[in-house]
């Protein structure tokens, strides 16, 4: 019998269960070691392209096409285009099909756990959530959280940091264009041309806009890369998911009271955990739901109601889904 075709009932996937302590100090390791990477790999020569010379430099090595070798008439055009293939096509093919890959078994995977941008994004709703108790300045309510009280002091340094993240990125994606040390030496010697001036100012203009007022808007609905990720994991009825006990939701009623569902308050993309897949579109499977839900159902001697299911149990958790949306339908 092809696997397919067995019982869903014979069939068991063990959850994904990990710490969440450990969980979330993983997580803050691989964000800050691909924050890192994002930062430096112009300056190391891992992956840039280097506008003055129309030459891609990969792993510290120049990557080329075998263009110029035709143009000077040391190859033929039969085997610069067998280069092209296999130095650009090939590559670029494994490169979308491994990370589509990971998308559609894990979800939004690299948006959680290594996405420079989100990380910056958590950062950001902590600083402003410390200034005013919300974490976007379009809240109509502030987010209530154990230990937290909003002070006003807080303000300047999100402010603050949000110019400095503006520009960080600004500068860290024109070293992909153009040689680091030009750069970089430009701006410490004042001799930056007048285009990358402009550059700078306005790129840095447009991202302190993003991490002051859009941020995890952004990731939701701006963001093609999350958008895509989203769509081939939704795709996936066996792709991991955040599944929810309801036979124990009466347990998520004392949950981290008065201030709410503590993995509502969670959440940095504003969900709702508890929801069904659909409406967990942009889910970046960061776990901190998951770790919320924990300590505060720990905390009442309970298991925890949320859960990282995955295969079996995650295509069980969507006809369950599905069946109760036709039952609840008038």
């Amino acid at each position: 019998m092809p696997p397919d075709a067995t019982p869903l009932a014979a069939t068991r996937t063990p959850h994904v269960s990990l710490n969440p302590a450990r969980l979330q100090r993983w997580r803050s390791f691989t964000q800050t070691g691909f924050f890192a990477l994002f930062v430096l790999a112009p300056a190391l020569n891992l992956l840039r392209f280097d506008l003055y010379e129309t030459q891609l430099w990969f792993l510290g090595q120049r990557w080329s096409l075998g263009i110029d070798a035709l143009a000077q008439g040391q190859i033929d055009a039969t085997t610069a285009a067998l280069q092209i293939v296999l130095r650009a096509f090939l590559p670029g093919l494994l490169l979308v099909a491994v990370f589509f890959g990971v998308a559609s078994r894990y979800g939004r995977l690299y948006c959680g756990w290594l996405c420079p941008h989100f990380s910056m994004v958590e950062s950001l709703n902590t600083l402003l959530h410390r200034a005013c108790g919300k974490f976007s300045v379009w809240d109509k309510s502030p987010t209530p959280r154990a230990g937290a009280v909003p002070d006003a002091r807080w303000w300047p340094l999100f402010g603050l940091s949000c110019i400095l993240m503006g520009f960080v990125w600004a500068i860290t994606l024109l070293t992909y264009l153009l040689p680091p040390a030009v750069i970089w030496g430009g701006l410490m010697h004042h001799t930056l041309t007048p285009n990358q001036t402009r550059f700078l100012l306005v790129a840095s203009l447009l991202f302190t806009l993003d991490f002051a007022f859009a941020r995890h808007l952004f990731c939701r609905f701006g963001c093609a890369v999350g958008l895509f990720q989203s769509l081939v994991w939704m795709a996936n009825h066996r792709g991991m998911v955040v599944a929810f006990a309801r036979e124990r939701a009466r347990d998520c009623k004392t949950c981290d009271q008065p201030r709410g569902s503590a993995c509502d308050n969670a959440c940095p993309m504003r969900l709702n955990p508890r929801n069904i897949k659909r409406m967990m579109f942009s889910c970046v499977q960061c776990g901190q739901c998951l770790s919320a839900c924990d300590a505060t159902q720990q905390a009442q001697q309970r298991s925890p109601t949320l859960e990282w299911q995955i295969g079996a149990d995650a295509l069980r958790e969507t006809l369950r889904q599905r069946q109760r949306d036709r039952t609840e339908r008038p």
